[in-house]
């Protein structure tokens, strides 16, 4: 006698070959986790799909934009940058012209005139000819450097007397009267000055000459080539040739 299952007997065998399929193919685990996907999914409520796809446009749309403000934000800035730079060209160009005299010399940089002035005369003493040809390269125009030089002789900086006597002290021990006078001359000394001074030289050419004479030779010509020699000396030196005659003797000279 054959043995034929009734339809509840059978759902009941499908049932019982599922549930030990589940058993068998999934962990405990992941049978929870299956479970709760299912109900999160049953429990969310449904998304229409034009909803869905404005939500989406939204995102892009909100994405986009922050691009484009970025953009946006670093193109202003470099508008804003070379407006700026513009505006800064301008100015300095605005101030270069104002700094620049009108008679479109480019300014004078560094010391004024008067303390260029001042700054040679604390080395030494200098003429007044002399001092206004070194201030020649930095003034604008002579008057300019005859004002400074008129306030300098007045408070006492410049002096051509002065000058002239320190010349005087620094050349006699080496030089003549004549040599001495031309330079004297030279850097505008006043001829009563300079006449004063010459008499005074004058006054000691000898012993001066004297000195000079044995620094370098210290004994007398024995011939006329030896006497030219020692004459052309001093004189290249200023001496006068009544005093070289004196010194040397009375032999014949060049």
């Amino acid at each position: 006698m054959s043995w034929k299952p009734t339809p509840a007997s059978a759902d009941r065998l499908r049932a019982k070959l599922d549930d030990e399929f589940e058993t068998v193919a999934k962990p405990e685990g992941l049978r929870r986790s299956s479970d709760a996907r299912r109900e999160r999914d049953a429990a969310a409520p449904a998304v229409e799909p034009d909803t869905w796809q404005r939500s989406s446009e939204q995102r892009g749309n909100a994405r986009g934009g922050s691009r484009i403000g970025a953009a946006s934000g670093r193109a202003s800035d470099r508008v804003s940058g070379r407006a700026a730079d513009r505006a800064a060209g301008h100015s300095s160009t605005a101030e270069d012209e104002a700094a620049a005299p009108d008679n479109g010399k480019p300014a004078r940089k560094g010391p004024s005139l008067k303390m260029r002035a001042v700054g040679y005369l604390s080395r030494r003493e200098h003429a007044r000819e002399e001092l206004a040809r070194k201030l020649a390269a930095y003034a604008e125009d002579a008057d300019e450097i005859e004002s400074v030089l008129d306030a300098l002789e007045k408070e006492g900086w410049l002096s051509t007397e002065r000058f002239a006597q320190s010349l005087v002290h620094r050349r006699a021990s080496r030089q003549g009267a004549a040599r001495i006078v031309q330079e004297l001359r030279q850097h505008g000394v006043d001829d009563t000055q300079v006449a004063e001074l010459r008499e005074q030289l004058r006054a000691t050419e000898y012993d001066r000459a004297l000195e000079v004479w044995k620094k370098r030779f210290d004994a007398k010509p024995e011939d006329r080539a030896a006497y030219a020699k020692q004459a052309r000396f001093l004189a290249s030196r200023g001496f006068a040739h009544d005093v070289i005659r004196r010194i040397l003797g009375e032999g014949e000279d060049d």
